[in-house]
């Protein structure tokens, strides 16, 4: 008794789950596209009474032909059926381009609203779920909801419709056959319920491993320099395959347990049929009644077959398709932290101060990063912040896009609270360029422009000339035409730092961050960056993340970072004279580069004031 209740229960909550998911598909997507389904149901209207009425002149047919033979009769009955074939042919044609068109609009729309929904999740979204995951609810949901809709509409439009008609030609010959229509179709649909909720158990089991699948070649694809550094190939294939093998069997599964709904149909329609015929048989030899009576009955009967285990196996197919359709509305559902309220009013263009006041904030609760920080960036000057990492430097940075906001204190532009305006009139007064420069699929002329969506080809040029990128640009056979390749794979990292510079250039904030611009670049690409660097800084707020200090010595203000809070600031000079922190980095990172330089060319290195005067010169105000 105790192990039923919770049984019944959870089947009652997915029926009830299933049933508001279907509202909600009805009332939403069924609504905007209505009159789409309503001419697909006259369609499948027409078809259902063609289908029943060359069921129904069967009788006609054999009467004509074997009981009382007469030309006329023959050619007139062969008319009829030749004249509905065309019309149930011609229905199915306008029912299937119709349901098409509708489905794909569905897809379509579903797309758009799950994609506008992504990019409203904020930056702790992106961090919590995979990509694979993201893009299997962005495709597999969309698909959901179509299958959902299509599958209620042509059971009830089609198959309902054409299963009514039969019967009642079946009826109209013998009403006997009711009783059979009575007792099969409520034994069908009651022994596929079972069936439902395995489905969707295994429906969401085979999603959850198409995303790791998904996950694992992504990631195996997108780091296969790695995975040939490190030889790594057996190890991806072993992982790889043991989720392609989950995935079959998975599938297999899921196909076993919606096939067992056909046995039951055919177990069930073969008895009705023998019955049919056995009890026809009858009324024909001994009552004397005629053959095409008997045919007309036989015929609407195998003709309403397909219909009928379509219908009884209607919530099997469903379930499947309801599971991706919920999927989908938990991502639409889902918190849009990334949108603004509404009348928060838009940033004014900046002077470009940039003030953090006692700011606290940390990616998981219990876990602060920033511990209280004040920072002041003043416009028009370079700020740079240094320490060790995990100091909550590159958090600084993501503050200030409003990729997350403070959980307590306030983060400042021109004294106006960050948090009190929209988050792209901030962004659009930042500029970032970082160490790991993203570029979309497209052309250079395509990753520049996005710095200003609309620029001419003159600006992009002129963006180009500024970054030092316009002469390799050139170099290339299609010049700004050139296609960058995926993640801009087919260019250096100089190349798509200097692109990405361009991209800044272009987009022309007041405030500009700069994250490891130059960390990973060679000497000569450096040089190169670094020139491009110094145009884009001046006039502008900067705010310089870095590790190789000699980049900074020239900066207004230098900032360590450390525990989450600035521990001191001041000039290079300044801080150099007070032999904190700041004083101990520097020295160290210039005895082990200093060391390197004499390891390598066999001469020591330049005196310390010497190195600071020739690198200093690296970045200016």
């Amino acid at each position: 008794m105790s192990s039923k209740a919770p049984q019944s229960q959870s089947q009652g909550a997915a029926k009830d789950e299933t049933r508001a998911v279907l509202r909600r598909l009805l009332l939403s997507d069924g609504r905007t596209h209505w009159k789409g389904y309503a001419l697909a149901f006259v369609f499948m209207g027409l078809m259902g009474a063609c289908t029943a009425l060359l069921a129904y002149l069967m009788r006609d047919a054999v009467n004509a032909i074997f009981v009382a033979p007469t030309p006329q009769a023959v050619w007139a009955v062969s008319g009829a059926v030749m004249l509905l074939s065309i019309i149930k042919g011609a229905s199915a044609y306008g029912q299937s381009i119709t349901m098409a068109r509708v489905g794909n609009r569905i897809v379509a729309d579903n797309q758009k609203r799950a994609f506008d929904q992504i990019l409203l999740q904020d930056a702790s979204y992106f961090a919590r779920h995979h990509t694979a995951e993201i893009t299997g609810r962005f495709s597999t949901g969309a698909n959901g909801a179509r299958g959902a809709l299509d599958l209620v509409v042509t059971s009830i439009g089609r198959d309902a419709l054409s299963l009514v008609m039969l019967a009642t030609v079946a009826i109209v010959q013998d009403p006997f056959l009711a009783v059979i229509a009575l007792v099969v179709m409520p034994t069908a649909v009651i022994g596929t319920r079972k069936l439902i909720k395995k489905t969707k158990t295994l429906f969401t089991s085979g999603f959850r491993s198409g995303v790791q699948l998904s996950s694992i070649a992504m990631e195996a694809i997108q780091g296969v320099r790695t995975v040939k550094a490190y030889t790594l190939e057996p190890v991806m294939r072993e992982r790889t395959h043991k989720f392609i093998d989950d995935v079959e069997a998975n599938s297999n599964r899921l196909v076993r347990t919606q096939a067992k709904s056909s046995p039951l149909m055919e177990t069930l329609g073969g008895l009705a049929i023998g019955g049919v015929v056995l009890y026809a048989g009858y009324n024909v030899i001994e009552l004397g009644r005629s053959p095409g009576q008997f045919f007309s009955v036989l015929t609407a009967l195998l003709l309403a077959y397909e219909p009928a285990k379509r219908l009884a196996r209607m919530h099997v197919d469903l379930a499947s398709h309801v599971m991706g359709a919920r999927m989908l509305f938990e991502l639409l559902d889902a918190p849009s932290p990334d949108r603004d309220a509404p009348g928060v009013p838009a940033l004014p263009r900046p002077r470009g101060r940039v003030e953090f006041r006692e700011v606290v904030f940390g990616y998981r609760p219990g876990e602060n990063v920033l511990r209280g920080l004040d920072l002041v960036a003043e416009p028009g000057q370079t700020t740079a912040l240094v320490g060790q990492s995990g100091g909550g430097k590159t958090t600084i940075i993501n503050l200030i896009e409003r990729f997350y906001d403070p959980q307590g204190g306030a983060v400042l532009i021109d004294d106006i609270d960050a948090r009190g305006v929209t988050r792209s009139s901030v962004r659009a007064n930042v500029a970032l360029v970082s160490q790991d420069v993203y570029l979309f699929s497209g052309t250079v002329k395509d990753n520049i422009g996005f710095g200003r969506p609309g620029a001419t080809d003159e600006e992009i040029v002129a963006a180009a000339r500024a970054a030092h990128a316009h002469d390799f640009i050139m170099g290339f056979e299609n010049g700004y035409d050139t296609p960058v390749g995926e993640h801009g794979a087919q260019l250096s990292g100089g190349q798509r730092q200097r692109i990405a510079i361009a991209r800044a250039f272009l987009k022309n904030a007041p405030i500009l961050l700069l994250d490891e611009a130059t960390a990973a670049l060679d000497s000569e690409s450096e040089a190169l960056v670094q020139r491009a660097l110094n145009e884009l800084q001046h006039q502008r707020t900067t705010i310089v993340i870095a590790h190789r200090l000699q980049t900074v010595v020239r900066a207004h203000k230098i900032c360590v970072v450390e525990h989450g809070r600035v521990v001191e600031h001041g000039t290079h000079d300044e801080l150099i004279a007070r032999r904190g922190r700041y004083y101990g980095f520097y020295f160290a990172q210039f005895s082990h580069e200093q060391k390197q330089q004499e390891g390598a060319e066999g001469s020591a290195g330049a005196p310390v004031d010497n190195l600071g005067e020739a690198t200093g010169t690296r970045l200016h105000a």
